[in-house]
């Protein structure tokens, strides 16, 4: 008699458990999730930290939080949790046990591997008893993103024809002196023009003075980025058909920084659209400027920009010629008779154009195209 009414307690006591977990195993628990940083680039490493509360005085055995991951953002693997690849998605999963009012912080080291705009706010909370019987569940969307950014690429990266053209674009800074802003006055020297000597203050020092010039407005450059990777082509492109235009992105984010860097104006544009806005019509431009905040404003777009052509390029040329005065880099896996009937156009609008060919996993040398 006596193992039966311990049968009997042991099984009132699993139920009494196993209720209160269905019951309270989630109630007063609280979960958040954030990077370590909003951005990064490619190849760097942030930290996703997971933070679970429980706020009542019943403990809870344990509480599984699953979410589905990009695989382009690789877990490190460790012993306090438990991560794991399901097709195309990566299966994050994080199991706790928390005592009475208490709080636990897990730190997760993830490897950035794609230039991308990744959300994983998105969770699922599981709680139940001792025995795994009882059970309940809560879905969960928190504010969790990270933009990363292209790769900026070294010195030996780049190919020659893109330094050499940006070279001789900040040159061109410093030697397009305007002949109707004057920043100062010094003594004459051979060679000087007469129409420079200012004769008030000659007369004034009894010596030859001359005007000095200040120099013409900063040149502009944008960077074109077209994400087709053939005339003919109106779908998406395959994963492995892309490298050749991530390359493109990682060259201009390169251009764009090195430009800003040597003070010169820097923007971008390009056929593919924001992440999100697939089908809209809407593509990317971002005019070049040389503000405080131009650099991160042209990664972020970079970081979200998709692969997705949403207009043809050559319409997306047409669309630029209305800007004067530009000096335009084309990064184009392609050419073909469309895009030089819109680079001649731009060219007649004042704009100086060149053309740098991309292919699929490496650049080809670059066909030189610039008018003054």
């Amino acid at each position: 008699m006596s193992i039966v009414w311990i049968l009997v307690s042991v099984g009132i006591v699993i139920l009494a458990q196993g209720v209160l977990a269905a019951l309270f195993g989630l109630k007063n628990v609280g979960y958040d999730r954030r990077f370590s940083r909003r951005s990064a680039y490619e190849g760097e490493q942030v930290e996703l930290v997971e933070v679970i509360r429980n706020r009542k005085i019943l403990p809870v055995p344990w509480v599984r939080v699953e979410s589905r991951i990009s695989p382009f953002l690789r877990f490190g693997h460790g012993g306090q949790s438990e991560e794991r690849e399901i097709s195309a998605d990566q299966y994050h999963k994080s199991v706790f046990y928390l005592g009475p009012f208490s709080q636990i912080t897990r730190r997760h080291d993830v490897a950035c591997l794609k230039r991308g705009h990744y959300e994983v706010g998105s969770v699922a909370l599981t709680a139940g008893d001792l025995l795994a019987v009882w059970m309940t569940n809560r879905q969960m969307n928190i504010a969790c993103a990270l933009d990363v950014y292209p790769r900026l690429l070294s010195e030996d990266e780049l190919d020659t024809p893109s330094t050499r053209w940006q070279g001789e674009l900040a040159v061109k800074r410093w030697i397009m002196p305007d002949p109707f802003l004057v920043s100062g006055i010094r003594d004459y020297r051979a060679g000087d023009p007469l129409r420079d000597v200012h004769w008030r203050a000659s007369a004034r020092t009894g010596t030859l003075q001359v005007k000095t010039r200040d120099y013409t407005a900063d040149p502009r450059m944008l960077v074109v980025l077209n994400v087709q990777a053939s005339e003919e082509q109106w779908g998406d492109l395959m994963d492995y058909e892309q490298e050749g235009i991530e390359q493109g992105v990682r060259i201009a984010a390169t251009l764009c920084k090195r430009a800003l860097d040597a003070g010169v104006e820097a923007g971008f544009a390009t056929n593919g659209c924001m992440t999100g806005e697939k089908g809209t019509g809407k593509t990317i431009l971002i005019p070049a400027r040389r503000s405080n905040d131009q650099m991160e404003l042209l990664l972020t777009a970079m970081a979200r920009m998709e692969i997705h052509r949403e207009i043809t390029f050559p319409t997306l040329l047409e669309t630029l010629c209305s800007l004067q005065g530009e000096d335009i880099l084309i990064l184009s896996v392609y050419d073909s008779e469309q895009i030089q009937a819109r680079v001649d156009m731009l060219r007649a609008a004042g704009n100086s154009v060149t053309m740098m060919r991309l292919e699929r996993g490496h650049r080809r040398e670059a066909n030189r195209e610039k008018t003054a």
